[in-house]
């Protein structure tokens, strides 16, 4: 599809009164198992063809491509929906009308929109694994990546195989060790799981992850509004009897690097991942916002907190129950999706799916452009269960954001 004129973008968001209709942005994983909760029909799960690997996340107001071998250029894209099709990416769009989109203040600092959210939804647990910071992912041209977990209710029916999720490392770990759990790889399983430790995971709840942090993620279904970069380096060798690749510890490290131990080793955030209060510093529990809540809804808060000291994003939840009607103020550009009932979002059907299909347009994600979102978005329940959803913000937009341990 060919970029948009700036007068298309317009059109399309002038007729959506600021709001933009998401089409769904499904993306596979080789090296991963589809837990399959993303509402995806059975028989699409494999619809790229089992050599890419199964469906197990859906991208939300993505501007970041999927890097995944032998992934075509807009995989992990966005795309808007108009008059029942395809248009162009979210990308193009705001590549052309940017300020018009994301706000004038984030499109002068980065020219794009710089975090996306997805669902991740695997049978099992993944390996133990981290996302280099900036400094790390600037030596293969990439920008570092920390993210943020919630568990939503609507998405989790089942916990699957392994709801735990490993963090960081044991305190008294040492460099030493680790690296003879490198040395160890082409062994089998390398046992680095031996120096963490694992947390239940409870579903409603979050954890927010800075780079440079060893994570083992469970098997909940997990809203994860992050950094828009795809960086990763695994090390754990072997999951579930499964390989796990030297290239994928070693995929967003400089080529002189990829045998250098020690580096590796030294890419963790060393006080980060020992830290004895690890749960106090990263574990999020939902909060509810007076601010944003009345008479038959809530809003609240399921991601927040700084990563070294910046505001990178956030997400709420706003729940109103049937028949209740609530405009919505926020201070910068969001994307969100549905995750439970039926209602009307501005001049658009919103409606919670059961059931799609690959090729399936949906009714139950969006954009919101920073001036609509400033202005007040009209949510309604028409439906007869509650209407539920999630919607995540960029870099600096609250001027008030909770932080770690606040409670309720």
């Amino acid at each position: 599809m060919s970029v948009p004129s700036p007068s298309a973008v317009r059109a399309v968001l002038e007729a959506g009164e600021g709001i933009l209709r998401l089409a769904p942005t499904w993306v596979p994983r080789s090296f991963l198992m589809p837990g399959r909760r993303l509402r995806l029909h059975p028989d699409d799960y494999y619809a790229l063809g089992a050599h890419r690997g199964g469906i197990d996340e859906r991208w939300f107001s993505s501007t970041t491509p999927a890097a995944n071998e032998g992934a075509p250029p807009d995989e992990g894209l966005s795309y808007i929906v108009d008059h029942g099709k395809k248009a162009f990416t979210l990308r193009d769009a705001i590549a052309v009308e940017g300020a018009n989109l994301i706000g004038q203040e984030m499109w002068n600092r980065y020219k794009r929109w710089p975090v996306y959210s997805k669902f991740f939804d695997n049978l099992g647990p993944i390996p133990h694994h981290m996302h280099q910071s900036d400094e790390q992912a600037a030596l293969v041209g990439q920008q570092g990546k920390p993210e943020s977990y919630y568990f939503p209710p609507q998405y989790n029916p089942t916990g699957n195989s392994f709801p735990y999720t490993f963090f960081g490392l044991e305190p008294g770990t040492t460099k030493q060790d680790i690296r003879r759990c490198l040395e160890r790889w082409h062994q089998g399983d390398n046992g680095i799981l031996h120096f963490s430790k694992a947390y239940r995971l409870q579903v409603g709840t979050g954890w927010l992850i800075p780079p440079c942090i060893l994570h083992a993620p469970g098997s909940l279904l997990t809203y994860e509004p992050q950094w828009g970069s795809d960086v990763f380096g695994m090390y754990q060798s072997m999951v579930e009897g499964r390989v796990v690749p030297w290239s994928l510890l070693v995929k967003d490290v400089p080529a002189e690097k990829h045998q250098d131990l020690d580096y590796l080793v030294e890419q963790l955030d060393w006080e980060a991942n020992v830290n004895p209060r690890f749960k106090d510093s990263h574990y999020l529990a939902p909060l509810d916002d007076p601010a944003l809540s009345g008479d038959g809804f809530v809003d609240r808060w399921v991601v927040y907190g700084l990563v070294h000291g910046k505001q990178l994003f956030s997400a709420k939840e706003l729940t109103l129950q049937p028949g209740v009607k609530a405009t919505i103020k926020d201070p910068g550009a969001y994307g969100l999706i549905a995750v439970q009932g039926s209602g009307t979002i501005g001049k658009m059907r919103l409606h919670t799916p059961t059931l799609l299909r690959f090729h399936d347009l949906a009714e139950d994600e969006v954009f919101v452009a920073a001036a609509a979102a400033k202005q007040g978005v009209t949510l309604t329940n028409t439906g007869s269960e509650p209407l539920v959803t999630l919607r995540y913000f960029g870099p600096d937009v609250h001027a008030h954001l909770p932080a770690i341990g606040a409670k309720a």
